[in-house]
């Protein structure tokens, strides 16, 4: 069409043993938020790279505003005007967030960068865009969910024409979710062409013009958001039927296991709950709630300086996470990339990591034992893989969650802590990570989910504890779901269950 600002013409992509983009030809106009919708494994990741000149196709061309691209590289493709936010960040954690805005074009003054005009230009973005943090903070310091509200600023500076977002919802809550659609309206008002890339289906209906389904590396079909649904999209997403969303419970709340009391850290204010066998306990709250910080300082990730914490009755203290392991507690984290998995080492070592006693002989690791260990979970958790040699860091997200899920069975944990269990996991790995979880329910694990996902939590929780502020503000039952609530509480406001706002 005349208007599409970007076009792929008979793009391949090989790998050894792969073909990861299967002679794609796909159009993208000025102005419109075109959605990109497929499985992990389904080519988007690699269809992002080489618009934005980070690898090259095999074969076909790429066009922009009419011209052909030639020799790509990111540098070339930034200036001309097309950006990308990965789901993996591209941050400096030891610089602050103004230098990572600014970062290869500070604003000078006598030759020197003008660090008093870079913060105040930085602040000023921030504000623009809603965030509330200081520009002087560095990066290291903030949270997942920061962390992308500041690639999101660093990408929406540049005087872009094409913007690609790869999950840019993944680790937001509702509230931040609602603030990027913000961004996204404003950009498209100015003619940029946002290309955004979702698990989250809802999103696509929300804020996006067109969606392109990809399966298995192909360019499946393009069509208006207005002309289709959900039921319709998954269906061309995976090729097959899904059954129901979450899994039913067939099980039945049993005696207490894990009772914090009163704990308190540098961000958490007398944080107290109970989790039970036979129950999935869901923490809600918004970015800097407080919920992942509760996570780790159960695990021993972060000291606490005051309260208690009970383990089937009895006081334990736990100022480390080899003290968290060795009272059964494993943590599936919320960037399993960074802090669940060592990307460059085997699925079995991965897996056989907490719990290398299991597989020694004398003192020495023992081979078959490892390789045992890691097949068998392979196999019981369908774990997407040729063999336990591969990579951790060559595996689909879905079944990195499992790898580091893996972990924690063959260290038969059992207090499970998933913090943000299915982040940038397609429609198809989310049913099978739930169905684990059910059935680690059943088989009598403890379950502490955390996710800013409101239907996620609704659908998977059996109770909720909601925080704000490094507090616990309410604790809602299954027939008290309801988004409104929980957001209510997240927010900070007290409801009188008892009155008119309990309904």
């Amino acid at each position: 069409m005349d208007n599409e600002i970007l076009k792929l013409e008979h793009v391949t992509k090989k790998y050894p043993g792969v073909v990861a983009l299967d002679d794609v030809s796909i159009g993208f106009r000025e102005g419109e938020v075109h959605a990109i919708a497929g499985e992990n494994g389904a080519g988007k990741s690699t269809l992002i790279k080489i618009i934005t000149g980070a690898v090259e196709a095999t074969s076909g061309s790429l066009f922009y505003n009419g011209q052909e691209l030639r020799n790509n590289t990111p540098e070339k493709t930034l200036n001309m005007g097309i950006a990308a936010i990965y789901q993996e960040f591209n941050l400096f954690p030891a610089l602050t967030i103004a230098e990572n805005i600014f970062h290869g074009r500070y604003p000078k003054k006598h030759g020197m960068i003008d660090r008093k005009t870079m913060m105040q230009e930085a602040d000023k973005i921030l504000q623009d865009l809603g965030i509330n943090i200081k520009a002087s903070e560095q990066v290291k310091n903030l949270s997942v969910g920061y962390q992308q509200l500041v690639e999101i600023a660093k990408s929406v500076t540049r005087d872009v024409k094409v913007l690609i977002m790869d999950e840019p919802s993944a680790p937001l809550t509702e509230v931040e979710v609602g603030h990027l659609f913000e961004i996204v309206e404003r950009l498209k008002k100015r003619g940029v062409t946002i290309i955004y890339i979702s698990h989250r289906l809802e999103e696509i209906f929300t804020i996006c013009d067109r969606v392109s389904v990809f399966r298995d590396g192909k360019y499946i079909q393009t069509m208006d958001v207005s002309d289709t649904n959900v039921n319709e999209l998954i269906c061309i997403m995976v090729n097959r039927e899904l059954g129901q969303q979450y899994p039913a419970k067939d099980y039945t709340k049993g005696e207490k296991v894990l009772e914090i009391r009163d704990l308190c850290t540098d961000l958490l204010d007398h944080v107290s709950l109970e989790a039970y066998r036979g129950e999935i306990l869901g923490l809600a709250g918004l970015v800097g709630a407080g919920r992942t910080e509760t996570a780790r300082a159960l695990f021993g990730a972060d000291r606490y300086k005051q309260g208690e914490i009970l383990i089937n009755g009895e006081s334990v203290r736990i100022n480390s996470p080899s003290e968290g392991i060795s009272h059964g507690i494993g943590l599936i984290p919320e960037d399993r990339k960074k802090e669940g998995l060592v990307l460059k080492l085997p699925i079995r070592h991965n897996i056989s990591f907490a719990h290398l006693n299991a597989i020694k002989r004398g003192g020495i690791i023992n081979m078959e034992k490892d390789r045992e260990a890691s097949e068998r979970y392979i196999g019981q958790l369908a774990i997407k893989t040729p063999s336990c040699e591969q990579l951790a860091g060559q595996l689909s997200g879905g079944n990195q969650q499992k790898v580091v899920l893996a972990k924690w069975l063959f260290r038969d944990s059992d207090i499970l802590i998933f913090d943000e269990p299915t982040r940038g996991i397609d429609v198809g790995a989310k049913q099978e990570i739930y169905r684990l979880m059910v059935d680690l329910v059943r088989q009598g694990k403890v379950l502490i989910m955390i996710s800013s996902e409101m239907p996620e939590l609704i659908g998977m929780s059996d109770r909720i504890l909601v925080m704000h502020n490094g507090k616990v503000m309410g604790e809602l039952q299954k027939e008290e779901f309801s988004q409104e609530r929980i957001l209510t509480l997240a927010s900070g406001i007290e409801e009188d269950y008892s009155g008119e706002n309990a309904g």
